[in-house]
């Protein structure tokens, strides 16, 4: 169970008075509501809060959940004066007047889920604020926006001078002789799952989601004896800091449940590089002889004008090897053994509608993703494949920004590539595969070594210079397999 679901059932329980004890003692929720009652008639008669329109009985069928035979079914309007500050008001009187020192004012950005937050933007002027009785907040109520972020609900201590701003609804219990319902008690049936429903089941989904002051005041509220609401309440407040503990906890497992199952699959990667996952067959052709064949086949390339010629890369010193690997392996640079280049690092123009530019943003979780793309002409798309011909079963991945991320490309389909590597196999005696395998060991090396300040990037020398352990190509294509095998079966055990 999520720490969120806990605190939704410990809510939801307390709202069905199921949290703790009913006491016959207790006067009823009928003779506090009697009261209520009588004391909204008194301000509505001294004109001190508005009579509302009648609204229909609450019947069984209507009522979210049973409750308790000592509690009583009631809408929101019955026991609370809720009131909003009209946008003329706001518009006419506040607006023009806002300064930054003075009597702060709520916006919606200052109630959040059961708490205020005082980093007020706007203020009015003291001297504006007792003629401004309407939005005036000087006693404890509950605060809810009506537009924006509906569903939060907080409490205002009522300890000092504040107004209400535009968007934002005040619910003022109604209280006889100081007896009235709970706001504690009605903040926590807002913040429960049937309660959350209550308030935002005429939710308006327009370019801000809001609901009217009408919908407000018809929430439909459980309500216990007075005593039992303070009981309930402090049952709540007993439990909230233990769930809180209990998020901490999960949070942490969580953390460890993800971590586990990346690092055991680098594990694996790391293991299968070293030349330890597989066995190795001397019936194999060595790497030594693929290395030949490649280096031949590059240079017939190079001399045909298929591939440019690229400056030569220094021999690799012993100090430069990460690990060790089995003889019949060698460490070689990705330059030797692949067709490494870039895309353009400039911005072409983009058109509505065109040939795909991939960029880094477009590749994750070992995909390509054409969904949130932009297109370039075609005339700039040929300019750009003169550099970087991007085929199927080639590897591509990032170079600025979020490094790495490599994918192999399965499709066919025409794409340029900005700010992205490109790796092409040259006579395919390495299995790309095992080098995408091998990249996302590298990565995490490119990601550390990384230039610039403000962005970070790899540069394409860097990338050519990177080494790759290089096994027999039989071997890697037992890697490949393996790796893949295990992988899978540790994604399953976190499913």
């Amino acid at each position: 169970m999520t720490p969120e679901q806990l605190r939704a059932s410990i809510l939801q329980y307390a709202m069905e008075g199921k949290l703790v004890k009913q006491d016959p003692n207790d006067e009823s929720a009928s003779e506090l509501l009697q009261k209520i009652e009588k004391k909204k008639d008194e301000l509505i008669k001294e004109k001190k809060i508005r009579k509302i329109k009648k609204l229909p009985t609450i019947t069984d069928d209507i009522e979210p959940f049973s409750i308790p035979k000592t509690w009583d079914w009631k809408y929101l309007s019955d026991i609370a004066n809720i009131t909003k500050l009209a946008g003329f008001e706001y518009t006419k009187y506040i607006k023009p007047n806002l300064t930054n020192k003075g009597i702060p004012i709520f916006k919606a950005k200052n109630i959040q889920s059961g708490k205020t937050l005082n980093d007020f933007e706007n203020y009015i002027p003291e001297k504006l604020s007792d003629e401004l009785v309407r939005s005036q907040l000087n006693k404890k109520c509950l605060l809810t926006p009506y537009v924006g972020s509906i569903g939060k609900v907080a409490i205002f201590s009522g300890k000092y001078k504040a107004h209400l701003g535009s968007n934002v609804g005040k619910i003022e219990m109604i209280k006889n002789e100081g007896q009235g319902i709970d706001e504690e008690f009605i903040m926590y049936y807002l913040q429960s799952p049937h309660g959350f429903d209550q308030l935002t089941k005429y939710l308006k989904s327009t370019a801000q989601p809001s609901i009217s002051i009408t919908a407000l005041r018809e929430v439909i509220v459980p309500l216990p004896p007075l005593e039992e609401q303070k009981r309930i309440v402090a049952k709540i407040e007993k439990l909230m800091p233990l769930v809180d503990e209990y998020a901490e906890s999960y949070n942490r497992l969580q953390k460890i449940d993800n971590e586990f199952e990346d690092k055991l699959k680098q594990s694996v990667l790391q293991y299968a590089m070293e030349g330890k996952l597989v066995k190795q067959d001397p019936s194999d052709e060595p790497a030594s002889e693929l290395i030949k064949k490649i280096e031949n086949e590059k240079a017939k390339l190079i001399k045909e004008g298929k591939i440019k010629k690229t400056k030569k890369l220094s021999a690799i010193t012993d100090n430069e090897k990460p690990f060790d690997i089995p003889d019949s392996w060698e460490w070689v640079r990705l330059d030797t053994v692949l067709d490494v280049r870039d895309g353009t690092h400039d911005t072409p123009k983009y058109v509505k509608n065109g040939i795909p530019l991939i960029t880094s943003k477009n590749i994750s979780n070992g995909h390509l993703d054409f969904s949130n793309i932009k297109y370039i002409s075609e005339k700039d798309f040929t300019e750009i494949n003169k550099r970087s011909n991007v085929e199927k079963g080639d590897i591509i991945f990032a170079m600025i920004g979020s490094i790495g991320n490599p994918v192999i490309v399965d499709t066919d389909r025409k794409f340029g590539i900005k700010n992205v590597a490109l790796l092409k196999n040259i006579n395919h005696s390495l299995d790309m595969n095992f080098v995408l395998h091998y990249l996302y060991l590298l990565e995490n090396l490119w990601i550390k070594n990384a230039s610039g300040a403000v962005q970070k990037f790899i540069s394409l020398k860097k990338i050519r210079s990177s080494l790759i352990p290089f096994p027999p190509l039989e071997e890697q294509r037992r890697i490949v397999e393996k790796v893949e095998e295990l992988q899978s079966s540790i994604s399953n055990l976190s499913k």
